[in-house]
This record gives structure tokens, C-alpha cells and sequence, in this order.
């Protein structure tokens, strides 16, 4: 079920709405436009956003389903978005800043800008990592400004996520400590002449094709434990990719995989030796670790967890799958769906759970789905956006039905910072304030 959106107008046209509102409610009309506005208006009364709906974690599904809840709850509500890192972390480009010069402290966004355009007071960022759900309230590593360390709310939104080795995703959660550790991790891709990279998904393919086309002369040796590279996609999205890896010279090992010493791969720019479980020994100066994806899942009950891939288990209306928790969501990444794992499809999920949300505070908290008609979430088709060195790139579709072809869209239009100005115009960041 939808609800239209509160217009924003001017105080003099507000208050004909409101006048136009209460001779509405005396004639018992029922317009649509109306009964939103009562609903809105009228909750205001017990407290101007008191309750809570939060949202734990502000990257890119998080981030953009705070920002439309924001605009369409009741003024009863407000969206308080929980999150560990000072800045929205374009991750997207974290493969490219971690190779190329010049550009790594654009991979940082203010969150300032999340709620400008939207009602006064409908949403805030706290910025703060989780140490545990209760049903009704989320735990918190540090204490607010009231001295406390938990956030009440009447709905929760998991998007916390899956995380990487760096540099696919960072372990610092400031700007300064970020930028910092791209600047030392390219002098590292700079000083090494042969360079080993374990992971053939997008972002293993994502930095060795910009290794190969920023230092040609450098070997670049990309490890994969599957026969395909991206197994996530169609498998003909590896036909696609390994000419152009092919023509950077980047040399392929697939089908086995490498053996992870207990202490880790040194760092230090000496001869690093890569065993792989075929039997073949690979030497370098340089090792980049582009695999283990895992869930930021450690802080929620067993219950809520699918112990088979430590993913939240999720129902198809996307609250989680414990009816006692109706109040609960999870999207994108973290929630167990049966969806791709990217941020472009997951945004879907995200008005699912925004229009469900609303459906539940409209007939009242704890209202399950048998009692109300809650949008469900049908998995469709992966698609991922990606970079084969410094201008090329694909968008590549997975077919829409079992026995149809890919949709493949290929492109020269990759430019070195990835458009990063484009993204800052769109997450509201300062105008050519990069370093704010």
C-alpha cells in the first residue's frame, strides 16, 4: 500500500490545506489527499516526531531509504540513520583510489547533506556503531550527547552490509585515517613490479584492469578459485570480461585456490611466494586480497541469522523472520532475500520496506501480514556497472528468464575520477569542497 507524499507549500497555502482538512473531517469526506494529511497532521499531536524509525547503516541502501522515508513519514516520526563512519564511503570507487593518485579523499561524502531537502526535523545521523538489537531498542559503542548508549525505536531497518578486505571495504571509519591508507596502499601498487590479486569478482577484475592500464609494464596476476570470473552473473559475463583482461596482459589463474598463511601476507614490499591448492607457486611483490565477503551480522541474536551464511533471515515482505518482530526489516546486502548482492537492485527493496513501514504506522505498530496487504519483494535479474580499466566499462544484465540472453551495454565513457563530481552533486556533499 502507498501513501502520496505531504507537498511542501507555502505557510499560506498550508493553512488553506488545513482549513480545507477540518471542513473535510466534518463532512466525512474521504478523498484520498485528505485522509493522508489527517494522518500526518493529526499524529503531530501527541508529540512532534517522537518515535523512532531507524535505519542501521548509511552506505548506499541505507543511505537512500532514510532519505525517502524522511520525506514521507508522519510527523509523528523521524528517521534516525545510525552509523559507524563519518562519511558516506563511495565504495564503488575504493578499487580505482586505491591504485590512482589524486582522487582518494573524493571517496568520502559529508552526510550533511542526506536531509536537506527534506521536512524540518525528519531525520538525523547519529553517528555510532551497534553492539546489540533488543526489540525495542538499538545499543550503541558510544554514548549520545544525553549520555546515553540506546536508541529507542518503533521500527528498525537493518542495512548494515557485507564487508570486504581492504581496500574493497575499509576498517578505519574516519575521513582523514581513509584517505591515508588509499595514499600508502598506492605507493605499495607503485613500488611492486609483479602484483598478485586473489578474488575474481568485481573487485579483483575492478583492480587489476586499472593496475595493467595505469602501469603497463607491471605484471598483474589474477587468482580466482572458479573456472568463471564474476560467478555471481550469467555465466557469459566471463566470455565478456577476459578479452579485455587479455589485452591489458593481465595473466588468469582460475579453478584453484590460494593458500592463506595463518600470519597473513606480508606487506613490507619484499619477494611474497602465493601457493596455490593445484600445486602451482606464483611469486610477487605484492599481494591484494579481493575475496571473503561476510555480513555485518555479529552483533544480532542467533535467531534472527541464517547459520547456513550468517546472512538475516528475511520474509518476502523484507521484515525478518520472527513473527514477534514485526517492527523489524532487513535490506540489501545483509538480508537473506534471494536477491543480488548490489546496491542498483537492492534499491527496489528499499521502497518495499518504506511503503511497508508506512502501511504499519497508518494501522498501528505490531499489525502483522496477516492482517495487512504488505508489499513482497520478488528477486530479479543481477546487473553490476563495471570498470575494465581507466575508460572501459560495461553494464552488464543478467537475462530476465532462465534461457534468455544478457543484456551487455558496452562503453568508453570512464573517466579517471569516476565521475566522483556527479556523485557528491547527488549525496549532497559541498560543491567542490572535496576535503570537507
Amino acid at each position: 500500500m502507498r501513501f502520496p507524499s505531504s507537498p511542501r507549500r507555502s505557510v499560506i497555502l498550508y493553512a488553506s490545506l488545513l482549513l480545507m482538512l477540518l471542513a473535510a473531517l466534518a463532512a466525512r469526506r474521504t478523498s484520498s489527499i485528505v485522509a493522508h494529511l489527517n494522518w500526518r497532521n493529526m499524529s503531530a499531536a501527541s508529540g512532534a516526531r517522537s518515535k523512532n524509525v531507524v535505519v542501521l547503516g548509511g552506505s548506499y541502501v541505507g543511505y537512500n531509504l532514510a532519505k525517502i522515508l524522511a520525506a514521507d513519514l508522519p510527523e509523528s516520526h523521524k528517521v534516525v540513520l545510525v552509523e559507524k563512519n563519518s562519511h558516506f564511503q563511495h565504495v564503488f570507487a575504493f578499487p580505482r583510489f586505491a591504485v590512482l593518485p589524486g582522487h582518494e579523499h573524493k571517496a568520502f561524502i559529508p552526510y550533511s547533506g542526506l536531509f536537506a531537502s527534506s521536512p524540518p526535523a525528519a531525520g538525523e545521523v547519529v553517528r555510532a556503531r551497534a553492539t546489540a538489537a533488543q526489540p525495542h531498542a538499538l545499543i550503541l559503542d558510544r554514548p549520545l550527547p544525553d549520555g546515553s548508549t540506546e536508541v529507542p525505536f518503533e521500527y528498525l531497518v537493518l542495512a548494515t552490509g557485507t564487508v570486504l578486505p581492504p581496500p574493497g571495504t575499509l576498517h578505519t571509519e574516519g575521513k582523514v585515517e581513509g584517505v591515508e591508507y588509499f595514499r600508502q596502499h598506492q605507493e605499495k601498487v607503485k613500488d611492486a613490479q609483479r602484483i598478485i590479486i586473489l578474488g575474481g569478482g568485481a573487485v579483483g577484475v575492478q583492480m587489476a584492469t586499472d593496475i595493467a592500464d595505469l602501469y603497463p609494464s607491471k605484471s598483474v596476476t589474477l587468482v580466482h578459485s572458479r573456472a568463471n570470473l564474476l560467478p555471481r552473473f550469467d555465466p557469459r559475463i566471463h566470455d565478456v570480461v577476459v578479452p579485455y583482461l587479455s589485452k591489458l596482459g593481465v595473466h588468469l589463474e582460475l579453478g584453484s585456490r590460494a593458500k592463506v598463511p595463518s600470519e597473513g601476507w606480508p606487506t613490507d614490499g619484499g619477494e611474497v611466494t602465493v601457493e596455490l591448492e593445484n600445486g602451482k607457486t606464483l611469486k610477487g611483490d605484492l599481494v591484494i586480497v579481493a575475496t571473503g565477503q561476510m555480513p555485518n551480522t555479529a552483533f544480532l541474536p542467533p535467531a534472527l541469522i541464517n547459520s547456513s551464511n550468517n546472512f538475516v533471515r528475511v520474509e518476502p515482505t523484507l521484515q525478518v523472520s520472527d513473527p514477534s518482530l514485526p517492527h523489524i526489516f532487513a535490506v540489501g546486502d545483509v538480508a537473506d532475500s534471494g536477491g543480488p548482492k548490489a546496491a542498483r537492485p537492492a534499491i527496489v527493496q528499499t521502497e518495499i520496506v518504506k511503503d511497508n513501514i508506512l502501511a504499519l504506522i497508518k494501522a498501528g505498530v505490531g499489525k502483522g501480514e496477516e492482517e495487512l496487504e504488505l508489499r513482497k519483494y520478488q528477486p530479479g535479474p543481477g546487473a553490476i556497472h563495471l570498470t575494465l580499466g581507466l575508460t572501459n566499462n560495461i553494464v552488464f544484465y543478467d537475462p530476465e528468464k532462465e534461457g534468455g540472453e544478457p543484456e551487455i551495454v558496452y562503453r568508453t565513457d570512464g573517466r579517471a575520477d569516476m565521475d566522483i563530481e556527479a556523485v557528491w552533486e547527488r549525496r549532497g556533499g559541498p560543491k567542490g569542497d572535496y576535503h570537507a
